[in-house]
């Protein structure tokens, strides 16, 4: 079992930055790759980028350039540098975890950014 928890959001203007960690705890020693997601009212989850226990990073074109996923594995925690906010990043942030064919979730944390 992994259980993750997000931290970070909150409301910033356009064009301002904000940082997200997302702790991870349980058997970390199993996960894979772990991500950042997020979503709207009434829309899918978007993926926004993730991050394999080797360092490889992939990032959705939607937000490459300003949003940066990094982890510390001492801390068994990913972060999502998120530059250059616009309002249409609004959304709830959620991370996840991949270990041994199961996918964990944080309960998310609420961007909000103002125009």
């Amino acid at each position: 079992q992994v259980q993750l928890v997000e931290s970070g959001g909150g409301l910033v203007q356009a064009g301002g930055s904000l940082r997200l960690s997302c702790a991870a705890s349980g058997t970390v020693f199993s996960i894979s790759t772990m991500g950042w997601y997020r979503q709207t009212p009434g829309k899918q989850r978007e993926f926004i980028a993730r991050i394999t226990n080797g360092g490889n990073t992939l990032h959705d074109s939607s937000i490459k350039g300003r949003f940066t996923i990094s982890r510390d594995n001492a801390k068994n925690t990913i972060y999502l540098q998120m530059n250059s906010l616009k309002p249409e990043d609004t959304a709830v942030y959620s991370c996840n975890a991949v270990s041994r064919g199961s996918t964990y979730w944080g309960q998310g944390t609420q961007v909000t950014v103002s125009s």
